[in-house]
């Protein structure tokens, strides 16, 4: 990961490989470009002139420096309108910096970040998410091929310039804690990552107890026969395909005093999903390997947070299983007992996240939690509705919605709230059972949502379905092709504000 540090002092007085300017549009005639024009000879006068370079989003201008400035290369960059500005802008900008020069193979590079200010919060959200940005660039999941001795994906080093007025200590703890965060979106894209072959629930089992060893944290492993034991019936149907047992993963975090009740996340840990009997197209089905990027996250944020240490009691819960066509699979017209003791009947094999986590949220239910939030790649339905652009959220409490939706409009993380009314119940009423685990097509989002509420209803619960914006299909500014993380930075952000 590249190595972050923070300088104060003027621009054209630093010693770098590259000097980076952030520009907005419009605003070429700032104090500083006016000296830089005056050392350069006029050069940046004809280059706006020209409109070579304007200051637009993205615009990169990569100019050789001269014996008059220190640095040995100038990198004029794009940042668009002032007035638009914002956190994901801002979260690319270092994603494009970075990559850009590392194209070039420069290595080093030194931001002045004096124009970084946001509307809402000032330069320090800004630096922090700038840094981001530089992080996230360099990651690659590469485990599997072969490397290319020629190939560089990360910076060295950057070095943020905050001008000589700026608070250092205020930016260097802010980059701190956005490395923390990095390396749990990191964590969850990994494990989202990996390929079936690999990924077991044992191996999401076994990653959990190096994040308790490497965290400090507590870990507890419940396998089959604990399982059987405790009643989890709706978890170990969609488990009885496949010849790899299920477990339930839990992760407890301390930051708390004792006295205080924690927050619980839940996380959807299906490890690879073919459909089961309701057997999926074979067009991407090979993406499925993705469908524990709820769990991914919840063991990514976990992590995250005791990297932060959040002064917050957190318990992590994930249900992992593989769902899989066999001999001795679950069938459509199932009925199966879930740990709550309500009956479900099976419609679709393929609607299996909503299964599972429905004992796992009933579970968690022992920890007398003060909020739950669930994380799943839980319908298509989803991705029809809002597409890759926000994640869903549903819940019982209107008032963790909007903090949730608050601290993902802070950090990025978007989310866009469906609605949740009792009238939605009818179309999950079992005809053979409780309730069946499918509305049929209409508001597949949202029924899905309506039956783990029926899990929930002791809790203060809010439901994150994250299938449109776990996977990317193909490669932006600091999210390769693959899981992105989700999640993982919308969780911190709401533990923050929640402590």
């Amino acid at each position: 990961m590249t190595k972050i540090s923070i300088k104060t002092g003027k621009p054209l007085k630093q010693k770098t490989a590259c000097l980076v300017l952030p520009v907005y549009e419009g605003q070429l005639k700032s104090g500083l470009l006016t000296e830089l024009d005056t050392l350069l000879q006029g050069r940046l006068k004809r280059i706006f002139r020209s409109r070579e370079f304007n200051g637009k989003a993205g615009q990169m201008l990569l100019l050789h420096s001269t014996d008059k400035i220190s640095c040995e290369r100038l990198l004029l960059v794009g940042l668009g309108s002032k007035k638009q500005a914002d956190i994901s802008g801002l979260r690319g900008l270092g994603s494009q910096i970075a990559g850009y020069l590392c194209e070039r193979h420069i290595l080093r590079c030194l931001i002045d970040t004096s124009p970084l200010q946001l509307r809402k919060g000032g330069g320090v959200p800004a630096i922090a998410a700038l840094t981001e940005g530089v992080l996230l660039a360099g990651y690659q999941f590469d485990a599997y091929r072969e490397q290319d001795k020629d190939s560089v994906t990360s910076l060295q080093a950057a070095t943020l310039l905050i001008g000589t007025t700026g608070d250092k200590a205020a930016t260097e703890s802010a980059t701190r804690d956005a490395a923390a965060v990095c390396r749990g979106i990191c964590l969850a894209r990994d494990l989202v990552n990996q390929p079936g072959n690999r990924k077991s629930p044992l191996f999401l089992a076994e990653t959990a107890q190096k994040i308790a060893k490497e965290h400090n944290l507590r870990c507890s492993l419940l396998p089959r026969k604990e399982l059987e034991q405790q009643g989890f019936g709706a978890l170990l149907g969609v488990a009885q395909g496949s010849v790899r047992d299920p477990y339930l993963i839990v992760l407890e975090y301390h930051g708390g005093t004792n006295d205080e009740r924690p927050v619980a996340l839940v996380g959807k840990g299906v490890v690879f999903d073919a459909g089961g009997i309701s057997l999926k197209p074979a067009d991407k089905m090979d993406e499925m390997k993705m469908d524990m990027a709820g769990g991914a996250a919840v063991l990514g944020a976990i992590q995250a947070v005791a990297e932060l240490k959040l002064p917050v009691n957190l318990v992590a819960v994930v249900p992992a299983v593989e769902n899989l066509p066999s001999g001795t699979a679950y069938r459509p017209g199932d009925i199966l007992t879930s740990l709550s003791g309500k009956t479900i009947e099976v419609l679709n094999t393929d609607a299996e996240g909503r299964l599972i986590l429905a004992d796992a949220l009933s579970w968690v239910g022992q920890y007398n939690p003060r909020v739950v939030i669930d994380l799943a790649t839980l319908t298509g339905a989803c991705i029809v509705a809002l597409g890759h652009h926000a994640s869903a959220i549903l819940g019982n409490h209107e008032g963790l919605i909007r903090e949730l939706i608050k601290a993902g409009e802070r950090c990025g993380d978007r989310l866009w709230q469906l609605p949740l009314w009792d009238e939605y119940d009818a179309q999950i009423k079992g005809d053979f059972a409780d309730i069946k685990n499918t509305g049929g097509r209409a508001a597949g989002t949202i029924t899905a949502a309506a039956f783990l509420k029926q899990f929930s209803s002791d809790y203060t619960w809010a439901h994150l379905d994250i299938a449109g914006t776990a996977w990317a299909d193909k490669s932006a500014p600091g999210i390769p092709k693959g899981g992105t993380g989700v999640g993982v930075r919308l969780l911190v952000e709401y533990l923050r504000g929640a402590c």
